[in-house]
């Protein structure tokens, strides 16, 4: 090879092992930040749950306007209403302390409103001997008074094309419940947080961050970034002078 091809090789190689740096340390650099923004979120959690507990007046005054259903996300709430009984809902596969179970959903119609809160009640067992068995529970009649977090509709762990009805479910669709039950259902709902009753247990799972993911990813990327460089000076700087000194 003479040595302007050699000359434009070796260019080459640097320019690729510069880009190799830089995007990797990028991509690290960008890691880190997805996960200051998830800490941040999560952090956001905590001070809006410590804020003083609101009512019921002002939940039902906020309608399903999604700016206020933001500013109120993850709120202390202390509601009254009745709970509509024949529209609860058992969500199938939710684990709590490591055993599957149900969450339990029942709308709560709130005192002096027609507008309608879907309580997350809590988690109960379920009867591997009859999986179609639904557990026993206390909803009691009349006006109640419910303590929880204001959050968002529950989750869906499946994904299912399909239509579902019936008590036993695997996910709950807002729209399509809404549609199902006739309810003037606000999009959100509500974490019930007091004291384990009525057949219920209430240690609901904290909400991860998924900080630790990133920082891996970012590891990773930093990690790739300290190894092009290493190869970079080992291979074109330290083993040509080597060889060098070694005629």
């Amino acid at each position: 090879m003479s040595r302007g091809n050699l000359s434009w090789a070796r260019a080459l190689v640097l320019l690729a092992a510069v880009l190799g740096v830089l995007t990797t340390a990028a991509l690290g650099r960008w890691q880190l930040g997805r996960a200051a923004q998830k800490l941040a979120i999560a952090q956001e959690r905590v001070d809006r749950a410590a804020l003083p507990e609101l009512d019921g007046r002002t939940l039902a005054s906020s309608g399903l306007d999604a700016q206020a259903r933001e500013a109120l996300l993850y709120r202390r709430l202390a509601l009254q209403g009745h709970w509509l009984a024949e529209h609860t809902v058992y969500l199938d596969n939710r684990q709590m302390h490591g055993r599957p179970g149900f969450y339990v959903l029942t709308p709560l119609r709130l005192q002096d409103s027609d507008a309608v809160v879907l309580v997350q009640r809590g988690w109960v067992p379920r009867n591997f001997q009859d999986r179609t068995a639904l557990p026993l529970i206390d909803t009691p009649k009349g006006l109640v008074g419910v303590h929880g977090l204001l959050a968002l509709w529950p989750s869906r762990v499946y994904d299912f094309a399909e239509l579902e009805t019936g008590a036993i479910r695997q996910n709950l669709i807002f729209g399509d419940y809404r549609l199902q039950t006739r309810l003037p259902l606000l999009e959100l709902s509500l974490q019930q947080t007091d004291a384990d009753g009525e057949g219920l247990q209430r240690a609901w799972p904290e909400i991860a961050s998924g900080v630790e993911k990133h920082h891996g990813y970012a590891f990773q990327w930093f990690g790739l970034s300290v190894l092009i460089a290493l190869l970079y000076v080992w291979f074109q700087i330290v083993q040509p002078r080597r060889k060098k000194h070694a005629r």
